[in-house]
């Protein structure tokens, strides 16, 4: 079983991805999105968001990244597709489900889930810009307001040659509404069988019992996971290996971690402690000890003061 960690704007950065990944179980991580419209980028934009590029396209874990581009404009992505590649990315992955209204609004996301033709038209020019030791792989929704396209924008996304297809099972509609609609991925399977395109279920799993019930029900031997590891950091580990989930204790490093590297972003110093308590929210889900760290940080705004308190937790 494959497990990918999830592209999640705002949430899931390289700071998370990096803490997340060294505590194992997870395959491949999905960088969130960088927006392409209608210019080419400096690397810097790429590196900002994969600085994980700068070693051999991994995580400090070693876990290999995958950069995710979204943007509308074929001859534009793949512009931006080939200049990213010079920085060798693990993969490439293109974004179709982001249900956000400031992306759909300037054609970006899940909106394009009702313009099949323009999505194949995107993959193919990314694929033809991009060196072929470089897969491209995307990710969809559903469908926009219901899954009546799912199938034809799979495909389109194989015609165009991805080499991979996430399926979030829900429409832009759904948005993260509870339940995924695992049921329904089946289908893109079969539909993607004759191009030998395998296909990754996402979306709704919290628990080990939810991984494998999505396993069972999509038939996906491929699983990515999002909030629900970023609410237990070793759901992954666990679905692989059976074994326990981590105790509180043993999440106290990585909360040291996670805020060594904030600390050392390019992150107003007032806003570093929003990042923390973000992370604590998640976790609250899980572990009845995350609501007490997250009332103690709760209305601190100094890094100092908040460093105190993760300090003070360790003993």
């Amino acid at each position: 079983m494959k497990i990918l960690l999830a592209p999640m704007e705002g949430l899931l950065d390289f700071v998370l991805r990096d803490v997340l990944t060294r505590v194992g179980g997870i395959d491949m991580c999905v960088t969130e999105f960088i927006r392409i419209s209608g210019s080419l980028l400096p690397n810097k934009t790429f590196l900002r968001i994969a600085p994980e590029l700068l070693n051999g396209s991994k995580t400090v874990a070693g876990v290999p990244v995958s950069v995710q581009l979204l943007g509308s404009d074929p001859v534009c992505m793949g512009e931006n597709a080939a200049r990213l590649a010079e920085l060798g990315p693990y993969e490439i992955d293109l974004n179709f489900g982001c249900p956000a209204k400031s992306v759909n609004r300037h054609r970006g996301g899940a909106v394009l889930l009702q313009e099949p033709e323009l999505i194949e038209q995107i993959v193919a020019a990314v694929r033809r810009a991009v060196p072929m030791h470089i897969p491209v792989t995307a990710k969809m929704r559903l469908g926009y307001n219901d899954s009546s396209q799912t199938i034809e924008c799979a495909q389109a996304m194989a015609s165009g040659g991805a080499a991979r297809v996430v399926v979030h099972a829900r429409t832009k509609f759904d948005g993260y509404k509870p339940p995924a609609y695992w049921e329904l991925i089946p289908a893109v399977r079969e539909a993607l069988a004759a191009s030998n395109v395998p296909v990754v279920a996402n979306g709704e799993i919290w628990t080990v019992e939810e991984f494998h019930r999505c396993a069972l029900v999509s038939g996906c031997d491929q699983i990515m996971l999002g909030r629900g590891i970023v609410s237990n950091p070793s759901l992954a580990l666990m679905a692989k290996t059976g074994q326990a989930q981590l105790p509180w204790e043993a999440l106290q490093p990585l909360f040291l971690c996670f805020w060594q590297l904030i600390q050392a972003q390019h992150i107003m110093p007032k806003h570093r402690a929003g990042r923390m308590k973000q992370w604590l929210t998640y976790l609250r889900r899980t572990y009845p000890e995350a609501e007490a760290l997250f009332m103690q940080v709760r209305t601190l705004t100094e890094p100092a003061d908040v460093a105190a308190v993760l300090l003070s937790s360790q003993r």
